[in-house]
């Protein structure tokens, strides 16, 4: 899979999550409370973070280090919340129809961390055949 594709799926993925993510927050600020909190800071808060940290990792740092702490944090955030929804033993804000967005959050989170492997993949590939992209 070419790099630019790679890119253009993780650019893609960002930006339905932190407009998402960001829509969600607004809400919060609007209603407080719709969130479930994290050690007392809503939960929208952290997720939001946990997109646009990495997102500007993947472009101004060669570090993955970084990228994968805050997407890894928010995987292991929205799959407890979604097991916790799953269950009835708590509950996510929910979409327009209903849907819990810890669910959303959980393919989201997924989805950056396989691409960013296989982005990662790709130029180590790369850089052993001489850097064609």
């Amino acid at each position: 899979m070419k790099i630019k594709i790679i890119n253009f799926l993780l650019v893609t993925v960002f930006a339905i999550g932190i407009l998402r993510a960001g829509n969600l927050v607004l809400r919060e600020l609007e209603h407080p409370n719709t969130c479930p909190t994290l050690l007392g800071i809503p939960a929208c808060y952290i997720i939001l973070a946990c997109f646009i940290i990495p997102f500007i990792s993947h472009f101004y740092n060669r570090n993955n280090i970084i990228y994968f702490v805050f997407t890894g944090f928010a995987f292991i955030v929205a799959l407890v919340a979604s097991i916790m929804q799953f269950t009835n033993t708590g509950a996510c804000p929910k979409t327009e129809n209903g849907t819990p967005m810890c669910y959303y959050s959980l393919l989201l989170f997924t989805s950056l961390i396989v691409i960013k492997v296989l982005h990662s993949k790709r130029l180590k590939q790369m850089s052993l055949e001489g850097g064609n992209y």
